[in-house]
């Protein structure tokens, strides 16, 4: 599997609390990160201030509160439509519109709030103070975008410019100001009505996009910066918009593919000829498996996991309440007339009454689908452990468990590949590989039989590529058919779907598309609740409820504690 930049636990639990601040303010109930990137429901909510991008790497979280608080502010105080008709295309300009209307509902933070006022001013200060010290400012466009953004702070938000910049903008603002008088009175003026704003907002962006194109600055620093590429990216990133469609379709980070959206069927398959299911215990030789499983008992017991806590917290995410009888000589419930005798012979007896008594149970199944590429071979220990731990206190909590895996047959295609290539090679196939899933433990088996099976997850020569969204399919139909009232599918994989011979034969996001398409599908139908725990990065591109870990750094109490969350639908909606 194709692997995307590390996304830390510390990052996830920050995207959470900030998409959680924005449903809040907003009262946008379905909003949440995905792939890095803010959602509303399916599709992706664009974001071009440039301000509202801070580093993991290098801000705080402050920085990121205020930016979650500044986005909650656009959906409650801009009208989408009415800044889509007025905005202007050129690129210059448009920034400028953006940052402009950005900076209007950051001015319009309720006063009966005075937090969402000190973070969103300690965000653009910290934005400011880093667009300064990048060198960007330095140029004859970058110094004019840096000192007309903090002029218009300052007028909107009735606050003097942040002492590290006034002055240095000092010289520019005496020129700029007088030109643009009237507009930045009017944006003070009509804050708080946003057609009459958009109006002084477009006419300064004019102005200004008119200054640089007549000075011929902005063509002549592309040259002149040519060897600095740092500075040179940082200027682009603030022209770089997200395309007109962006609000309107679903996407994640790593694409879309043509051939998937070109296809009338979607997703093809060129043969299934050569696909099959084992049982994992057949992989592997009696004597291979037991040594697997004496290695694995003694990592587990290294690890000293708290089974007992993890057991009851999956019990009160997983059990709802069923009736289980009645509790007899009570003081208060339903009056027992078989103890209305004891009335007449002790007038003060209060115990006459009975309760129903309730107990919880788990009518859930809960099964694990495991990634088996050849990335994942070096997690394997981890994993192994990390799964026997989840289904031995799953069962202990009532709930029923599978432990499913997906790989393919072969490396670049196999059989499958080669008669492909027999027929000629015809465009767009579809994929091209033999699937192979595996069983280590079905529905019916409790841990104790399936102790050795689990264990054949060590066994390295399993793991090739990864075929994800068949995989899914496969789970998905296979809980389909019990009896469970709930259902949930965790999937744990470190990378997006990546197979050879089907990337090469169609294009670069086939399979990544089918995965995306067969998840947004169950989560509609609502039939499998579907999870993905990534190990090493976020899966919110393919599935909704998420949670990143860092194996085997990680895998302590905490980390199952997060797990148990995930599974209970507690984190990532």
């Amino acid at each position: 599997m194709s692997q995307p930049p590390r996304y830390t636990r510390r990052q996830q639990k920050a995207d959470e609390l900030c998409a959680s601040v924005v449903r809040a303010l907003s009262g946008e109930k379905d909003v949440q990160y995905r792939g890095r990137r803010l959602h509303r429901g399916q599709r992706p909510l664009p974001v071009h201030a440039p301000h509202l991008h801070p580093d993991p790497e290098h801000d705080d979280f402050p920085s990121f509160r205020g930016t979650a608080d500044s986005i909650a502010l656009r959906l409650q105080y801009s009208d989408a439509q009415l800044h889509a008709q007025s905005r202007p295309s050129e690129p210059i300009e448009r920034l400028i519109v953006e940052m402009l209307e950005q900076l209007r509902v950051e001015s319009l933070a309720p006063d009966s709030m005075p937090g969402i006022g000190d973070n969103l001013r300690y965000r653009f200060i910290a934005w400011s103070q880093a667009f300064h010290l990048s060198g960007v400012a330095e140029s004859e466009v970058g110094i004019l975008l840096y000192t007309l953004f903090q002029i218009c702070w300052s007028r909107l938000h009735a606050r003097p410019v942040p002492e590290h910049a006034e002055d240095f903008i000092e010289a520019t603002r005496a020129a700029i100001v007088p030109v643009l008088g009237d507009h930045l009175a009017g944006l003070r003026r009509y804050r708080t009505d946003q057609a009459r704003y958009l109006a002084h907002a477009c006419a300064i962006a004019s102005v200004v996009g008119g200054m640089i194109r007549t000075s011929g600055a902005l063509e002549g620093e592309v040259r002149e910066d040519e060897p600095d590429k740092s500075r040179t990216a940082i200027f682009r990133l603030l022209l770089n918009f997200d395309s007109e469609d962006a609000g309107t379709t679903a996407s994640a980070p790593l694409g879309q593919s043509k051939a998937f959206l070109d296809s009338e069927h979607g997703y093809n398959v060129f043969t299934t000829q050569y696909d099959r299911q084992e049982f994992a215990r057949s992989l592997v030789r009696r004597e291979l498996l037991e040594e697997y499983r004496d290695r694995l008992d003694r990592k587990i017991a290294e690890h000293g996991i708290n089974r007992a806590r993890l057991v009851r917290e999956l019990k009160a995410l997983l059990s709802t309440p069923r009736r289980d009888g009645w509790a007899f000589g009570e003081e208060e419930g339903y009056l027992d007339g078989r103890r209305l005798t004891q009335l007449v012979s002790s007038p003060a007896e209060r115990r006459l009454f009975r309760k129903e008594q309730h107990k919880p149970h788990a009518d859930c199944l809960v099964s694990f689908l495991i990634d088996c590429s050849g990335s994942m071979k070096a997690h394997a220990e981890p994993v192994a452990i990390m799964i026997d731990v989840l289904v031995r206190a799953l069962e202990q909590a009532g709930v029923s468990t599978e432990v499913l895996g997906f790989t393919t047959g072969a490396w670049n295609g196999g059989r499958a590949q080669r008669d492909w290539t027999r027929a000629r090679s015809p465009k767009n196939p579809g994929r091209l590989n033999e699937l192979f899933h595996m069983v280590f433990k079905d529905a019916d088996h409790p841990w104790r039989r399936a102790r050795p099976d689990i264990a054949a997850l060590l066994k390295a020569d399993l793991y090739r590529e990864g075929i994800d969204g068949e995989a899914v399919e496969w789970a998905c139909r296979r809980m389909q058919g019990r009896a469970e009232k709930r259902r949930i599918l965790v999937v744990i994989s470190d990378g997006c779907p990546m197979d050879t011979a089907t990337t090469l034969a169609n294009d670069e996001f086939y399979l990544a598309s089918h995965l995306k398409e067969v998840v947004a599908r169950h989560e509609l139908h609502g039939d499998v609740e579907i999870c993905g725990l990534g190990v090493g990065l976020d899966l919110s591109t393919y599935y909704r409820r998420s949670l990143a870990t860092e194996l085997p750094q990680s895998l302590n109490n905490e980390l199952f504690s997060s797990i148990a969350q995930l599974i209970g639908g507690r984190r990532r909606y």
